[in-house]
């Protein structure tokens, strides 16, 4: 019962005025970020940073968190229409989306992703509610060693999954963990890596590293690399589902929600592994004519199936942000620097520190999935006009939307010189693939790792050892083992047995 009223206390919260304009901005906003190819909701997000500076806690989360979900939705528009996906989340939707939209069936492939995404949003949302104050009771419990463990787990994680290298994801992670460590210690209070700048003491700011690497990058990247962008489009067909398709795409919605919650619940970060296991799941369970249309003229299953999981997945990321202070993906992680930016600090005490924020939100997500799904079926023919806009005077405008956020945080000319470093930095990790996901993570959770562990060594009176003495801190010791071994060993296995039957045909 007292979860159900603080459920409706965060109703009455976010169903304000005020509230639900910021809400249905954030859900606009993220429709059209999603649609925009390139553009995620990491770098709207990034962008709109400098307005925590200015806006009430409450209905700046709401807002950003209506940009997160609503650019999940987005993303599917241009994957469908131009094989384009708006997000890395709909690179799988354009397998089967594009070719339903070339065989006559974009509206029926449109409508699906919409209603499949409202579907899993929705049961994810409950999945949050439910067991979000659960998690939290039980990471009250753990001490620094489990939470160091688990920001380990989480740095392992991110780095492994992230990219096509693991090495290249741990690299990408250190450049995070470096860029956390300069400035004041937070113990000792002595300086450090600053290079005598007084800019630094206070450390490098998130918003600069979020702004510069997803923003500025992007638009360098792309100025620097991008060919010429294929402008054909395909004519929209009316939004409607036929009674078959409907029979086809509601199972796939469940089996693409049943599969996206728990990747959004554990630190793995990333909604690419679940969207790609639904899809195959969906190709594995079709059967006769409905398996043909696979690769042929566009399955709806293809696109039912991974945009229930990828927005199942989005949406149950935030118990990890929230309950633990961990951040499963690119967008998390600038999520949790606005927290910061407000003194919050995601984590176990959050719900009893501050619930009424916290249930305002949730109550947000349900309200957020219908603004969205009112904003998605009968605007297509809207968010296909926003790709007329010429790149070059767009990507203009986020470069000075940038320069400005960044300049305006503390009027200093040094933080612009960052920025631009940064996202100089940005574009060589995208010219020679390292994901930027873990500079982010490693970066934002390095300064409290390091903390967690001065405290655990500290309670082992100086020894190590401490972190194998607690069975939940030994638990997640074997589990990181386990992801750094196993896909190495499966690895090192598959290459021994296609070696042992090269050999054997040659014999």
């Amino acid at each position: 019962m007292d979860m159900f009223d603080a459920l409706m206390q965060g109703f009455a919260t976010a169903a304000t005025p005020i509230n639900l304009l910021w809400a249905l901005l954030g859900c606009a906003l993220g429709t059209a970020v999603g649609v925009l190819p390139g553009i995620g909701p990491a770098v709207a997000v990034a962008m709109l940073l400098p307005i925590t500076a200015k806006v009430e806690i409450t209905a700046s989360m709401i807002f950003f968190s209506g940009i997160y979900y609503g650019a999940m939705y987005g993303g599917s528009t241009t994957s469908i229409l131009l094989n384009t996906p708006g997000e890395t989340a709909s690179m799988v939707t354009a397998m089967e989306g594009n070719k339903m939209a070339k065989s006559g069936r974009a509206g029926a492939a449109l409508a699906t992703a919409a209603i499949g995404s409202f579907v899993a949003g929705t049961v994810a949302t409950v999945v949050v509610t439910l067991f979000a104050p659960t998690v939290a009771d039980f990471a009250v419990r753990l001490g620094p060693p489990e939470y160091f463990m688990l920001m380990v787990l989480a740095f392992t994680t991110v780095s492994a999954v992230l990219g096509q290298s693991s090495l290249r994801g741990m690299t990408a992670l250190f450049i995070g963990l470096a860029l956390g460590c300069v400035g004041m210690d937070q113990i000792t209070g002595s300086a450090r890596y600053t290079g005598g700048k007084m800019e630094l003491m206070d450390g490098v700011d998130i918003v600069l590293v979020a702004v510069g690497l997803f923003a500025v990058a992007e638009v360098l990247y792309a100025a620097l690399y991008e060919g010429k962008v294929d402008q054909s489009q395909n004519k929209v067909t009316r939004v409607h589902m036929t009674r078959r398709d409907w029979k086809r795409s509601v199972p796939a919605w469940l089996r693409g929600t049943i599969i996206g919650t728990p990747f959004g619940c554990i630190p793995a970060g990333g909604t690419e592994i679940p969207t790609f296991l639904s899809y195959a799941t969906e190709k594995k369970l079709a059967k006769g004519e409905d398996k043909a249309e696979f690769g042929g003229k566009g399955a709806i299953e293809g696109v039912a199936g991974p945009e229930a999981a990828n927005n199942a997945t989005v949406t149950a990321a935030l118990i990890p942000l929230l309950t633990l202070g961990i951040p499963t993906s690119n967008t998390t992680a600038v999520l949790l620097g606005a927290f910061q930016n407000y003194g919050i600090n995601p984590g176990p005490q959050l719900f009893s520190s501050a619930g009424a924020l916290v249930w305002a939100l949730i109550a947000s997500l349900y309200i957020g999935n219908l603004m969205l799904l009112v904003l998605n079926l009968p605007m297509v023919g809207l968010w296909v006009k926003l790709l007329k806009i010429p790149r070059p005077q767009l990507y203009a405008g986020i470069l000075i939307f940038a320069t400005v956020g960044a300049y305006g945080m503390r009027q200093s000319t040094f933080d612009l010189f960052l920025l631009y470093g940064i996202g100089l930095l940005g574009v060589l990790m995208r010219r020679f693939d390292f994901p930027t996901a873990p500079v982010v993570v490693g970066m934002i959770l390095g300064p409290l790792a390091e903390a967690q562990m001065r405290n655990a060594v500290s309670i082992g009176e100086g020894s190590f050892w401490i972190f194998l003495q607690r069975p939940m801190s030994l638990t997640l010791v074997v589990i990181v083992l386990l992801v750094l071994i196993v896909p190495r060993a499966l690895q090192y296995w598959a290459a021994r047995r296609a070696v042992q039957r090269h050999d054997f045909a040659a014999h």
